[in-house]
């Protein structure tokens, strides 16, 4: 659970720390004192997008600081060479230049990384979440999350992934004999132009080095000469090889008259042998350079045939000798591309076959699904004062395609006698903020995410319904940590933490406070909510007395 946010230059929060228990935290305050810009810090260490703008005037940086407890050791860790520990610290810097810098337990990481980290800490529900509710495109995505259909849905994709790549090839050698002739001729005009060339692999490596050698072969030849005479020596001059072979004679006879000289004779020696291989190899060399106007003229000749090989069908002669035969099997599939594609034919009818049967054990487990799905929604939102809705997914068939053969649609009915209709057609606001919290509290049953938010959820609901709201949201936070943006007293009066967001005005710069309540506190907060502005005693007792019941 997030145990403690540290926030720091974020709009207009200087600095503020913050420590939530587990159970339920709520967060009340005036409209606009700053309460969305605690849960933008919270999502900032999700690893969700960050901006330079939320850079309070006159810094260079925002931070954020969370400290998680009872975190549990997930497979993220080690995937991202992360050292695990259960009390995990993530810190993300912000900077004006729209750098950002984050760290897991001091490690960096990437803002895509974190954000693989963060949903697996917390879910952060909003009024944003009710056009999800909606979208029928989301209602497939999360009646399979519900149902933990990802197994069969792997198995499915396998099985359509094969089927589709099947009709792929058999409209590749679908084609009229007009198109099947123009393309056997350019393929075979292909092969012949690389075959006539008659290349080698490597065979342009080879020639680019010869063409230099020969391109310079007059240094070449000048730079041996002297190397030799240096070695050998010249007309005028002793070279290298005589000069250590007159040290070793030398060396040789005073060795005979002690043995200190015997360790630099052999040394001596060595030198001398090597001087003497390495003049043979020099002379060698010269005496083998070969210069050939005739050679030079062929082999750029023939590179000018490779170059305009390689504008064609590639980089280098093996890639080019590649393309030839990848062009052969091409040709080969268009000229027997009948039998062939009977071959495919077949095989991709079995595939259709083998995809449906997938297809349907896949609508089993969602129809399957979808029962418990109803009435367990059905259930939480008797619970929240709702107890002549209906509840339904309704299925439709289609082709196959890369989520299955299946359409679904949460349909409802929120007063008795009406006939089901799509959702986004008869919920009203205050229906939807309950019809999302009994939806989210029913999927949040199948992860293990410990932290629950959300914000501002209750907007359009009041009165007996804000009451079961508030009871429904004290209940789910039995079992997790729940953070809660409000305006409503039912629900701050529930609260087993009650922070308080204000704002206030000092030299001409607006500074935002997040302060825990005791009783007194959270009594006065309560009487704001429902009074305003002007408490009074009588606003003062019915606070104290939603806080006692």
């Amino acid at each position: 659970m997030l145990s403690l946010l540290h926030i720091e230059n974020i709009a207009v929060i200087q600095c503020a720390d913050i420590s939530f228990d587990k159970g339920f935290n709520v967060l009340t305050g005036e409209t606009g004192a700053g309460k969305s810009i605690v849960i933008d810090a919270i999502s900032a260490i999700m690893g969700e997008r960050a901006y330079r703008d939320m850079i309070r005037t006159g810094s260079t940086k925002a931070s954020v600081r969370g400290v998680f407890t009872q975190v549990p050791e997930l497979p993220w860790f080690q995937e991202n060479g992360v050292e695990y520990d259960p009390e995990t610290v993530i810190q993300r810097e912000v900077y004006l230049d729209g750098k950002n810098i984050c760290r897991v337990n001091g490690s960096l990481v990437s803002v895509s990384i974190l954000r693989k980290l963060g949903v697996q800490l917390i879910n952060i529900h909003g009024q944003h979440d009710s056009a999800s509710l909606f979208d029928e495109n989301n209602h497939l995505i999360l009646l399979d999350a519900f149902s933990g259909n990802e197994p069969l849905r792997r198995e499915y994709g396998e099985k359509y992934e094969t089927y589709t790549q099947l009709q792929r090839q058999i409209a590749s050698l679908t084609m009229d004999e007009g198109e099947k002739l123009r393309k056997m001729e350019m393929l075979r005009y292909q092969i012949q132009e690389i075959e006539k060339a008659k290349l080698t692999p490597g065979e342009d490596e080879t020639l680019e080095q010869r063409r230099k050698l020969l391109q310079n072969s007059e240094k070449i030849s000048d730079n041996l000469h002297d190397a030799v005479n240096a070695v050998y020596g010249g007309e005028d001059t002793d070279g290298a090889a005589s000069l250590l072979g007159e040290a070793e004679r030398s060396l040789s006879r005073l060795s005979r008259f002690s043995e200190d000289f015997t360790e630099l004779h052999q040394r001596v020696a060595d030198l001398m042998y090597q001087v003497q291989d390495v003049a043979e190899e020099l002379r060698s060399a010269r005496d083998d350079l070969s210069y050939s106007a005739d050679e030079l003229e062929e082999i750029e000749s023939r590179l000018d045939v490779i170059h305009r090989l390689r504008k064609k069908y590639g980089a280098t002669c093996q890639d080019i000798l590649d393309y030839k035969e990848k062009a052969s099997q091409e040709l080969d599939e268009i000229v027997f591309s009948d039998d062939h594609l009977e071959r495919l034919k077949a095989q991709c009818e079995k595939a259709k076959e083998a995809a449906w049967e997938a297809a349907k054990r896949l609508r089993q487990s969602r129809e399957a699904g979808a029962q418990v799905l109803s009435r367990q929604i059905l259930s939480e939102l008797a619970q929240l004062d709702m107890p002549k809705v209906q509840f339904q997914c309704q299925f439709s068939q289609t082709d196959l395609t890369a989520s299955g053969a299946d359409l679904v649609a949460f349909y409802m009915s929120a007063n008795a006698g009406e006939a089901l209709k799509p959702l986004s057609k008869v919920a009203s606001g205050g229906e939807l903020a309950r019809i999302m919290l009994a939806m989210k509290n029913v999927l949040a049953q199948q992860d293990q995410v410990a932290t629950l938010i959300f914000d501002e959820v209750d907007t359009g609901v009041s009165g007996r319904a804000a009451q079961k709201v508030a009871e429904k949201l004290r209940s789910v936070s039995q079992n997790k940590q729940v953070l809660c943006v409000t305006h409503l007293p039912q629900l701050a009066a529930l609260a087993t933490t009650h922070f308080l967001i204000a704002k206030e005005e000092r030299d001409g710069r607006t500074y935002t406070s997040v302060t825990p309540l005791d009783k007194e506190g959270r009594k006065r907060e309560l009487a704001r909510i429902i009074g305003g502005a002007n408490i009074t005693e009588t606003t003062l007792k019915s606070a104290e007395e939603m806080l006692n019941s």
